[in-house]
Parts: structure tokens; C-alpha cells; sequence
């Protein structure tokens, strides 16, 4: 899915006194945790809100009730930014497994990053939605804690509610 030279870009960037943290950005499909798992194989530590959830509340719509899920995602996420905090005072590499929709959200982590003594990149899948829609119909059949189902009604509001980075010092790769 991804060539060797994509994460070139990252790798180059790494550093032992100013600690990189990759920010994945993309709509559900795009790619996001098969990309930072590569990178937690290479010594990243990765962040995933939906590990995150799966690990404290279980399955989304089977162990909690699905009415539940924004509120587990804004305890999460808390959680993970804490985490985040942390890694980089100890001077770890850390890859960010979330969407990151929002410009706001994305400004917001950049900033937290920075203050904490980090630096960050921004990666962007940009993915056409028809290659979208496949991934997730084979993704939706899997029961694991990155693959949350994904209907079309809800795809089509993660599409139409996603900010595309643009002059964000992001990193695009087409997917």
C-alpha cells in the first residue's frame, strides 16, 4: 500500500534531542493505522483512539452501547493527549493514529507538540472516496479494535465534514 520511500520522509526527520510526532490525517479507509503501524515498527510509540476505547470499554456496539461513543472518544482522547505529553518530555518518536478532521483539532496538537519540546510532521492520505468505500466494506467484516463499522450514511458525513490540510506544512500522500 505504501512505498518504502513515504516514510523516507519521516525517517529523515527523526532526531534524539527534539522528539518527531507524526500527525496522520485522513477520513476512515485512508490508510492511517497501517501507516503508523509501520512506523511503530520502526520505534514509534502509537497512539490510537480506538485501541484506546476497545482496550477500556471493549467493542463499539457490542460491549457498550453505541450512544456511548462520543463520550468514550473525548475520555480517550484526554487520555492519549496525557500520553502524548509524557512520550515527548522522555524524548520518544510517537506516531498519532487519528483522523485529525479539523483544522482547529490539527492547530490545537501542533501547539501542544511544540510547547511540550516536540516537533511535528503532518501526513495526509488523500484517498478518492470510490477507493474509500471498497476498503471499508472489507475493513467492516473484521472484528478488531481498527476496524469500527462504517456505513455509507456515515462515510458520507466523514466526507463532507473532513477539512482537506492545505497550507499546513502538510506532507500529502495519495493513497
Amino acid at each position: 500500500m505504501f512505498k518504502k520511500l513515504n516514510f523516507d520522509i519521516i525517517y529523515r526527520e527523526r532526531d534524539d534531542i527534539i522528539p518527531l510526532v507524526v500527525m496522520m490525517c485522513g477520513v476512515a479507509g485512508s490508510g492511517k493505522t497501517t501507516f503508523s503501524q509501520q512506523l511503530e515498527k520502526e520505534g514509534f510509540v502509537r497512539l490510537s483512539i480506538d485501541e484506546e476505547i476497545w482496550a477500556t470499554h471493549g467493542r463499539f456496539g457490542i460491549d457498550f452501547p453505541i450512544e456511548k461513543i462520543e463520550e468514550y472518544k473525548i475520555e480517550a482522547e484526554r487520555r492519549l493527549c496525557n500520553q502524548l505529553i509524557e512520550l515527548i518530555h522522555d524524548k520518544q518518536q510517537v506516531v498519532i493514529d487519528f483522523s485529525f478532521w479539523t483544522r482547529a483539532k490539527r492547530d490545537k496538537y501542533k501547539q501542544l507538540i511544540e510547547e511540550s519540546g516536540g516537533k511535528w510532521k503532518l501526513i495526509y492520505l488523500n484517498v478518492h472516496p470510490d477507493d474509500l468505500r471498497e476498503r471499508l466494506k472489507i475493513r467492516n467484516k473484521r472484528f478488531d479494535a481498527n476496524a469500527v463499522p462504517i456505513s455509507e450514511e456515515i462515510l458520507t458525513s466523514y466526507l463532507n465534514g473532513f477539512e482537506t490540510p492545505k497550507g499546513e506544512g502538510e506532507i500529502v500522500i495519495e493513497n
